[in-house]
This record gives structure tokens, sequence and C-alpha cells, in this order.
């Protein structure tokens, strides 16, 4: 391993995660929240939910109730007048549907003099969840969406429709009470009603895109999960105001800036990353090939959010995977490496929030007898990586916004 080069990834990791933790966004949002003299009530939902929610409750002094769930792990200590679940990610589990059943009864009889602050972030589809059929059904649906290679976007569009708190019908649920939502992004281009399947904005989404979909992953459903594809989501919520706070973008340019910072010319790719996992690694790879004679110091960014194609039974995310396949193509380049990180420190159902190759890497794996490929096709990057001290771990962060892959050259080999 270069190490030179692994202390750079790490401090340029470091860096961007801490330019977009939600304390200062949600702050800012708050700016603009104006209670109705009735009951403030707090209800916060995904990855980043803890840290929205203590930060919420700073800012304002006190609530009068309040319901955080959050993915294990992630909940960092009590928060006054606030009860704080933990609950599966990212397949809802029965610690989803009870956390969320307690929300709801937290909203239950509000008036028109009462206020609802809703903070929302990603990973909030699988966290804040009532089915509307069984939860072993919901699971598994869940589960042949994560393994079918569907984005983020056909994912919600099926799990609105499956669910009493997503596409709207949570605010629903919370009027005549006014809904003041906060929502930390977690999908390019930041579309409301998707981020963590939209539980209190008016759905965009149709019936028919939601069978289509169904047909297109040829998603196994029972009946009645079928006639739900065919029962429309709210359109309208006069109930509601939202402000976005944090985003990719944000992510993006914390890397720019301290990749500036060390000394590497940064020029950010995208920050709307959306392809397979591999296809990424490999495009990354590609780039530093082209720069490899250049003489110069380079930094590729891109951020967004991959997605993986299940072909195996091994463990790993997206981001590792992603690493992973750059290590052929940058296989003996001095001074190159790849790694890509999830913001909110976990990726896929690893302890990981990513991973990290350079150009000694496929050397290294084939030291420990590893076949990149053949791992590859298991899905089986934690492991490899981790054989090779590859893996990038940062524990939960408390934010969620998306993810961000750099492709680092430093043309003198150090």
């Amino acid at each position: 391993m270069n190490q030179n080069l692994r202390e750079d990834a790490d401090r340029i990791i470091s860096a961007s995660l801490r330019a977009v933790l939600p304390d200062e966004a949600v702050r800012r949002a708050l700016a603009d929240f104006r209670p109705s003299g009735g009951r403030t009530l707090l209800v916060a939902a995904g990855k980043a939910a803890w840290q929205m929610a203590k930060a919420a409750v700073d800012a304002l002094g006190q609530v009068d109730g309040g319901v955080v769930v959050t993915k294990y792990g992630h909940s960092m200590g009590e928060i006054p007048d606030v009860r704080c679940c933990e609950a599966g990610h990212p397949v809802p589990d029965e610690n989803s549907f009870h956390a969320t059943e307690q929300a709801l009864e937290l909203v239950t009889g509000l008036t028109a003099e009462d206020s609802v602050l809703f903070l929302l972030s990603g990973g909030g589809s699988a966290l804040f969840e009532r089915p509307l059929i069984s939860g072993e059904e919901l699971q598994n649906i869940t589960k042949q969406l994560l393994a079918s290679g569907a984005d983020i976007v056909e994912m919600n569009t099926i799990r609105k429709r499956l669910s009493g708190v997503k596409g709207g019908r949570f605010a629903q649920a919370c009027a005549p009470a006014q809904v003041f939502s906060v929502v930390l992004s977690d999908i390019l281009g930041d579309p409301l009603d998707m981020i963590a399947s939209g539980p209190a904005c008016p759905d965009t989404s149709t019936c028919r895109q939601a069978q289509a979909v169904a047909e297109k992953y040829n998603l196994r459903l029972s009946a009645q999960a079928r006639a739900l594809l065919g029962k429309e989501t709210p359109k309208e919520l006069p109930n509601v105001v939202t402000r976005i706070t944090g985003s990719v973008r944000e992510l993006c340019a914390a890397a720019e800036k301290q990749c500036r910072i060390l000394g590497y010319e940064p020029v950010l790719l995208t920050d709307r990353l959306c392809c397979e996992a591999r296809e990424a690694g490999s495009f990354l790879a590609s780039i530093v090939k082209t720069h490899a004679g250049s003489g110069r110091k380079l930094a590729f960014i891109a951020g967004g959010e991959t997605v993986v194609h299940l072909t195996g039974t091994g463990l790993g995310g997206r981001n590792q995977e992603l690493a992973l396949s750059a290590a052929p193509g940058i296989a003996g380049i001095p001074g190159a490496a790849v790694f890509s990180v999830g913001s909110d420190g976990t990726d896929g159902p690893t302890d990981a929030a990513g991973g990290y190759v350079d150009g000694g890497t496929l050397a290294a794996l084939k030291d420990k007898g590893l076949d990149v490929f053949g791992v590859l096709g298991e899905n089986d990057a934690y492991h490899a990586l981790k054989a090779v001290e590859g893996l990038v771990m940062t524990g939960p962060t408390g934010t969620n916004v998306n993810d961000v892959a750099v492709a680092l050259l430093n043309a003198a080999g150090t």
C-alpha cells in the first residue's frame, strides 16, 4: 500500500464528512420554523435522524414530545423529551414497524394549532415504515429490489404504495396540524417525493410507473401487493412546508477543497453518478491511465450513488465494489489510488464506509490468493479489501448525502 496516498485519502474523507454534518444545516433551516402556538412535536427518521433531532432540540430549547428512528448503532445518547429508537436498514424489521407506530401515535388527534417538526434523511424508506401488506412480504420485496439492481427512484416508487406512511401518507396522518419538514437529501437532483419515499411530500409517481417497475424486474408479489400498486398516493398536502438542507453537491465541494489543500488539481467529473459500481470503478481507473504520464498531481471526483447487481453471496457494498473494480485498471501505476465512501459511514450490510485501492492492491490480492474478478463475481469485496487493509472505516457519521468517489494521481509516485 502507498501510505502517503492512503493518508491523503483519509484526510479527504474526513474533511468531506465534516462539511456535511447536519448540525448547522438543521439550525439554518429552523430559521424559517414558525410554530402555530400549540404543541410542537418532533419526528425524525433516517440514518442522520439522531443528529438532526439533537441539533433541532438544542436550537429550539425543548419540544413537547418526539420520536427518532434511526439505523442500529446510529443513536448517540438521550435527547430530552424524545424517544430514540433503532431499527433495520436496508431491509425494514419489526423495530422499524414498532418505532413508526410510536410516531403515528404521537401525531394522532392533533389540532390546527399544533406543529410537527419532521426531520428526514436517507434510509428512511426502511426505517420509517407501516406496511400495508405483511411485514414478511415487505421484507422479501425489499430484498428483491436490492438484488435486482433497481435504482433508488424505482425502489421508492414501489415502496410508497405498500406503505401507510410513505408517499405523503404520514403528513396526512398529522393533519390538521402543520408539518415543517427538514430534509437531508440523499438522492440525485433532490426529488423531495423520493427521499426516504416522501412521507411528507405529495407523490409525483404514478400507479402505471409502479406497475412498470414491478414488470421490469419481474417482482414476485402477492395479489394484495399487486392491488396496492394500483392505488394512488396523495398528490396535494396543504399542511406541509419543506426545506431541503445538505446534498451530494456539498460533499463533492468539500472533497474538491481538501484535494486542493493537499496540492492536487481537482476535477469534478459529476455529482450525479448513477451506474453500476463496477462500471464506475473501471471508468475512474481508465481516467487515471489516461493521465498517468502527465507529470501532474490530479484528483478526479465523482459524487452520487451507484448500484450493485447481486450475482454472488459474498459481503460488501457499492463503494467497496467500486473501489475494488478499479484495482486491475490502476495496477502497477505509481502514485495512483481510487477510493469511494458512503457519507453515512456504512456501506451496504457492513461496518465499512467504503473501500480504497492503489497501484499495489492487485499484486497484494494475488499474494493472498485472491482473484479480483472472482471476488467481484461473488460480491465479496469486503473480505478481499479487508485482507489488504483496503477497507475505509469511519463508524456512523450522523449524516447521509450519497457517496463520493475520488481517483488520485500523483505523478511523482509518492
